[in-house]
């Protein structure tokens, strides 16, 4: 039984740790997947702002103005309405240029010479990881590259969290096109280890050098802040008319923030979406002197986001987003540029919240698993969890991240602790209480009791069994001129020297009678030879009764003598008693048998007598004197018994 309680303690926390395992390896893929469904469930409600709208080279303008790719005239169109026939506040182009147009040379060359004449536009650039190719000059694009941008970064970060990114080099652009634009950003645009884009890179560390993304030069030129102070969790900017605060994360060497989404109706664009074939009709229109397709008063104030998505000709530019996946790469850009427009962003909590609120739930689930009933206990962790999915949704909803699996996980981390914390009391109990009722019955019998523990009921069964009778000689006259605790420390050192020798044999201690013990061999404990077990039992019970004697003599105690009876053969064995109060006991002709032989000792002097039931089935291993003719109460008519000299071997 202890080696089965044993086993099963050991699956459960085998199991426990694989569950915690399981969880632990995933977590990231599920927190990640959460934080897409409350993105989904608080944020699709929220509208883009209509300060920004995007340019799109798309299937309507390849199949309007040309398969792709275009004549880089046809961009000169684009960014010349913006900047000379409209009130636009600025232009990011969404593009790198980074190789001449063999086809249209000259289209490139005028396409070169006046891209320098919209100071609105800001043009794309990407970091990389890789070195730049051998035939470029290094030295000169590095030191060109920060002619491009005007924001300053004053950086106020602790020195830990100042580790520069392993970008080698950028995009090589064209360089006739790289001398000449205006202004550039990066668009990069960092992915998760799932391929979704959930944050933005805002600043990127280049070689020691902070350079903003295209929508962050875009926000310093749109609100003339040009200089921003960056902190280990925010950056600042502030100017009479706006003020900048962002939560970052510093990794890697770049510095992102989450991006809040907005709305989207068709699952791929959040903000306003123009054709740029209507753009460069409306241009041409103008240019003519005739009615444009869009009216330039549209676009007044307005931020413009150009670049290209279409499904024809593999000029799809989508990226995985918490709601959407086949989102804009240009939405994903003007939306950075939306987020710090008007301070939208998601906070994440601090590690410490993460941690005090995993520690909070797991003591409340742990508190209600290990007090209250299952049932109970149950339900109230089932609340906690929806409970904690509720104020989850409203911090999403306030934009605020928070761990959503993990405090979830801790709930069935503490539903298993407290169980096992249940499980180890009441096994504890169980121990205790067992180790208490082996006081009143045997082991076998408490054994016996505890592997039926459902099905204890009155009965039991005839079984052949050797009972063992032992009885103190005149204990009565004896204990009348001993003070009690006299009385009671010999009985206690008498029983706790024979029941261990009876347990030796394979017997069951039935019951202390007095100064009297019943044993019993054969049942429950099943023995091959349980006559021979018996008499050997009360053989080396005898003489430890004599090595007893001399101690107790040697004290000033007085002698004390025992006799034993032993019987064989059917008695029943099993509960008897009532529904409310049993006793496990033996009863029949066979106790009484071994009872009454034990009586014949004083007759005899003798101590040790067996019945001739037992004689015949341990006849080759003792020496005996044999009594006949004894007449035993209850017997019909006489039978012999035996005293046992000696063992043979």
């Amino acid at each position: 039984m202890e080696f089965k309680q044993k086993n099963t303690k050991y699956l459960f926390f085998v199991f426990a740790f694989m569950v915690f395992a399981i969880f632990a390896l995933t977590y990231n893929f599920l927190q990640m997947k959460s934080y897409n469904i409350m993105n989904k469930l608080t944020q699709n409600s929220r509208v883009a702002s209509d300060d920004v709208v995007l340019v799109v080279i798309d299937d309507k303008s390849l199949h309007e103005i040309g398969r792709w790719p275009w004549s880089r005239e046809y961009y000169l169109e684009i960014f010349d309405y913006f900047q000379n026939h409209t009130n636009a506040k600025l232009m990011g182009y969404d593009g790198l240029v980074m190789a001449l147009d063999l086809e249209h040379p000259k289209s490139d060359k005028k396409f070169f010479s006046n891209i320098g004449k919209y100071d609105k536009l800001t043009a794309g650039v990407a970091f990389s990881y890789n070195d730049f190719d051998k035939e470029i000059d290094k030295n000169y694009y590095d030191n060109l590259l920060r002619t491009k941008t005007d924001v300053k970064i004053i950086d106020k970060r602790h020195k830990k969290n100042k580790i520069q990114s392993g970008f080698k080099s950028f995009t090589t652009l064209e360089k006739q096109y790289f001398e000449n634009v205006k202004s550039l950003g990066s668009v990069n645009m960092p992915e998760d280890s799932d391929g979704y884009i959930r944050k933005a890179g805002q600043l990127y560390d280049y070689k020691g050098e902070f350079f903003p993304s295209l929508a962050f030069n875009m926000y310093s030129k749109y609100t003339g802040i040009d200089e921003f102070i960056l902190t280990d969790k925010f950056i600042y900017g502030f100017c009479e008319k706006y003020s900048l605060k962002v939560p970052i994360e510093n990794k890697g060497g770049f510095i992102t923030n989450y991006i809040s989404y907005y709305k989207t109706s068709d699952g791929v664009y959040s903000h306003k979406k123009y054709s740029a074939s209507d753009v460069i009709k409306s241009y041409r229109a103008i240019k003519k002197g005739e009615k444009p397709i869009l009216n330039a008063s549209e676009f007044d104030n307005k931020v413009i986001f150009i670049g290209a998505n279409a499904n024809a000709q593999a000029l799809d530019d989508i990226g995985r987003t918490p709601i959407s996946e086949n989102f804009s790469g240009l939405d994903i850009q003007a939306t950075n540029f939306d987020n710090l427009l008007n301070n939208n962003f998601f906070r994440a909590t601090s590690p410490l919240y993460n941690l005090l609120a995993c520690v909070f739930i797991f003591l409340l689930v742990f508190i209600f698993v290990a007090v209250m009933p299952i049932v109970s206990a149950l339900m109230s962790s089932v609340c906690v969890m929806f409970l904690y999915l509720f104020f989850a949704f409203f911090m999403y909803y306030n934009k605020i991240t928070i761990s959503l699996i993990l405090p979830e996980l801790f709930v069935i981390v503490a539903i298993a602790c407290a169980y096992s914390y249940r499980y180890l009391i009441e096994d504890n109990k169980k121990l205790k209480i067992q180790k208490a009722m082996g006081k009143y019955l045997s082991r076998e019998v408490m054994q016996n009791v505890v592997e039926n523990i459902d099905n204890i009921e009155l009965g039991g069964k005839r079984a052949d069994i050797t009972v063992l009778f032992a009885d103190i000689r005149n204990f009565t006259s004896i204990s009348e001129k001993m003070d009690a605790s006299s009385v009671t420390m010999i009985l206690n050192e008498y029983f706790s020297a024979l029941v261990p020798i009876i347990e030796e044999y394979g017997g069951v201690l039935n019951k202390f009678m007095g100064d009297a013990v019943l044993a019993i061999f054969g049942e429950p404990k099943r023995s091959d030879n349980h006559a021979l077990a018996g008499v050997k039992c009360a053989y080396k019970m005898l003489k430890k009764v004599k090595h007893l004697q001399d101690k107790w003599i040697d004290e000033g105690k007085p002698k004390i003598e025992i006799g034993i009876g032993i019987s064989s053969g059917e008695a029943f064995i099993g509960n008897i008693g009532s529904q409310d109060r049993l006793e496990y006991t033996v009863i029949g002709d066979t106790v009484n048998t071994a009872s009454r032989i034990e009586n014949y000792n004083k007759v005899y002097k003798t101590n040790f007598l067996i019945s001739e039931e037992t004689y015949k089935r341990v006849k080759n291993y003792v020496d005996v004197i044999t009594i006949n003719n004894v007449m035993i109460r209850g017997k019909a008519s006489r039978m012999n018994i035996y005293e046992v000299i000696r063992l043979v071997d």
